[in-house]
């Protein structure tokens, strides 16, 4: 089973995500938004998978930042582009594996999915 983890190396939730994967032997490709950037073709496969609001992270700093016409009428299109702009954006960890998608972490979402 091919399982990728997509997010940023240094955010708390990645190291909680990555170390239960670990602590459940479970192999994983990590793919690093700041090194690797996000693949505008994988964004549009997840929002039509689980739909754009899901993905944005609106709590993160990248975001609270934006200017305020940034934030107003948000729809799909806008929220793609201002997440391939900034993957920062991007709710973390998202995890892809066969069958399904995760996003964010909680140990018993994981679980169900993959153990």
């Amino acid at each position: 089973m091919t399982i990728a983890l997509y997010g940023i190396k240094n955010c708390d939730t990645m190291k909680k995500a990555r170390a239960w994967l670990d602590a459940n032997a479970i192999v994983h490709v990590f793919h690093d938004y700041k090194v690797e950037g996000v693949d505008p073709a994988r964004l549009a496969r997840w929002i039509a998978m689980e739909g754009w609001e899901p993905l944005l992270n609106r709590a993160g700093t990248t975001f609270r930042k934006l200017p305020e016409i940034d934030k107003i009428d948000l729809d799909s299109a806008k929220a793609s582009a201002l997440m391939i702009a900034q993957p920062s954006m991007i709710k973390r960890p998202v995890l892809e594996y066969p069958g399904g998608l995760l996003i964010g972490f909680a140990a018993e979402r994981y679980a169900r999915a993959l153990l």
